[in-house]
Formats: C-alpha cells, sequence, structure tokens
C-alpha cells in the first residue's frame, strides 16, 4: 500500500473513532474520554492534513513557490498545534472542578472504548509504521503515543470497575493532557526553527571546512549559510575561494567533490560561489582559513 493510502486509512480509523469517543465520553460522562477525543481530533486534522499535502506536495514549483510546496506541511504542523493547545485548555478547565467534587462515571463503558482505542490505534500505528517515508515513521510515532494513552485509560478504568474512584478520571486527564502538551510544545520549538530559516541538527563549522578542503586548490571556504525547508529538505549556499592556477577540470572536479561531502553530510540542495586568488600574490598557504580575508555581503 502506498504513503498516500497508508496516511488516508489511519485518517479515516482515527477521525471515525474520535466521533465515537465524542459521543461516549458525554454518555459515560468521562472527562479523559473527551480529553481523548479532543487530542485524537487534532491527531485526525494532522493526518488529513498529511494525507492532502501529500497529494499539494507533488506539484512542481511555481513563479510564486519557486522552492515547491513543502513548507506547506509545516504550516500544517502548527495549525494543528495551536488545534491542541487550544483543546487541551478546555479540557484542564473541565477536569479541575472534577477533582474538587468528582462525579460518577460509567467505568465499564470507558472499559470498552479504551479497548477499542488500543485495537484501533494499534491497527493505524503498525499500518504506518510499514511505509518507508519519514512523514509515515512521525506519523506512527504518534499513533503510538496514542495507544500509551488508551493503555493508560484501560488500566484506570479496569480499576474505577472494581473500587468506585471517580477522582481518578479527572486526574488521568490533566496527566494525559499535560504529557500532550509536552509533545506539542517540542513539536511546535522544531517548526519555529524552520519558519525561522533555522537548523535544528547541529552542524560543526570547523569540521565541515575541513572536510571541504577537497584539494591544495580551495584557499579558503566562507559565508556558509544552511537551513531546511521541511525539516528534511535542506539547503545550503557558500561561497569558495580557488586558487587562480585552478584549471577548469580542477575547477570541476573541486565542485563535484565538495557536492560529494555535503550530501554525505544531508544537504541535497547546494549553490557554491567560486572565486579566485592569485596564491603567488597573496601569499596563500593551501588550506581553508579560520578568519577568511574577505568579508562579502552576500544576500538570499
Amino acid at each position: 500500500m502506498s504513503q498516500k493510502s497508508n496516511i488516508k486509512l489511519a485518517f479515516f480509523l482515527n477521525f471515525g473513532f474520535t466521533l465515537l469517543e465524542i459521543v461516549g465520553g458525554l454518555l459515560t460522562n468521562s472527562v479523559a474520554l473527551i480529553s481523548d477525543a479532543i487530542h485524537d481530533l487534532g491527531d485526525s486534522l494532522s493526518l488529513g492534513m498529511s494525507w492532502y499535502l501529500e497529494h499539494l506536495s507533488k506539484k512542481k514549483p511555481t513563479k510564486r513557490f519557486t522552492y515547491g510546496y513543502g513548507r506547506f506541511s509545516v504550516l500544517g504542523g502548527l495549525f494543528t498545534s495551536v488545534v491542541l493547545v487550544i483543546g487541551i485548555i478546555f479540557i484542564v478547565m473541565e477536569a479541575i472542578p472534577r477533582i474538587i467534587s468528582p462525579e460518577p462515571v460509567n467505568a465499564p463503558v470507558v472499559l470498552l472504548f479504551a479497548v477499542f482505542g488500543v485495537a484501533v490505534n494499534g491497527f493505524a500505528a503498525w499500518k504506518t509504521a510499514r511505509g518507508t517515508s519519514i512523514n509515515e515513521r512521525v506519523i506512527s510515532l504518534h499513533l503510538l503515543e496514542d495507544v500509551l494513552g488508551w493503555v493508560v485509560l484501560l488500566v484506570v478504568a479496569g480499576v474505577m470497575s472494581i473500587w468506585p474512584l471517580p477522582i481518578l478520571d479527572p486526574i488521568l486527564s490533566i496527566m494525559y493532557s499535560l504529557f500532550i502538551l509536552f509533545h506539542v510544545f517540542k513539536n511546535l520549538k522544531e517548526i519555529g526553527v524552520v519558519f525561522l530559516e533555522g537548523f535544528d541538527r547541529q552542524v560543526n563549522l570547523d569540521e565541515l571546512k575541513q572536510s571541504l578542503a577537497v584539494s591544495p586548490r580551495v584557499l579558503d571556504v566562507h559565508h556558509i549559510h544552511y537551513w531546511t525547508l521541511d525539516g528534511m529538505t535542506n539547503y545550503l549556499t557558500m561561497h569558495v575561494v580557488l586558487s587562480d592556477l585552478t584549471t577548469a577540470d580542477e575547477h570541476t572536479e573541486i565542485l563535484h567533490e565538495m557536492r560529494h561531502v555535503l550530501e554525505d553530510c544531508h544537504f541535497h540542495h547546494v549553490t557554491i560561489e567560486t572565486e579566485f586568488v592569485d596564491c603567488e600574490q597573496q601569499n596563500c598557504e593551501p588550506m581553508i582559513a579560520e578568519n577568511p580575508p574577505h568579508a562579502h555581503h552576500h544576500h538570499h
């Protein structure tokens, strides 16, 4: 089954079960069940957005979006995260009064929903885990978090079926909401880095420069700028100073070797601007300078 089909299946399973959860939460008076329904609604929005963006991402770059549509997926992640935060605030506001004044919960029905929750989310996680794309692996991890939440709810519902402790329901809903909130803020941090043209993965510039010293003709590498389009597609631009003694064949070979080095560092969209210096006049050393003598202003 294709990536698009796996995400489509996960979306319909998740969305259908979300509707059942909302009805079940209202019927059983379980704020924990409703809190998970809100979370699953956010997941459904995320899956639906991923499904739509999988189709949209196949569009070619346009005059308006010359980099393509990859960053639209990041926008979808931001939208889903905001929906989850609003939902969590609503759930916590509902749960706090129930800690003060616990209300009875239909534990056997909650237990039944928990069994279905483990089964549905477990199956969706298994289907997306079989995929090879990064998108599917991330979705699979998210669905596995859902399975964990349902296992916890299953245990608590089992306890409440034996001992009437309705206060466990709002306590569980707050704990689970805080757990989800932690992951939402972690995702928001990554989204913020992408939108601010940052790069979340640590890059050792000194080691990178040394790796780019592929020839004695390479005198300096500077103005290195890198960023990610969507957390997966990485871009890099830089200036390379070559000796004036560099032949055309050497120039081509040097750029080819540099691109190979950068591909190993997970940069697949690279722009290299070359500059030439007469080594005999400049008394250059065949190495990459720590402090480049040239101060160019480069705009992207």
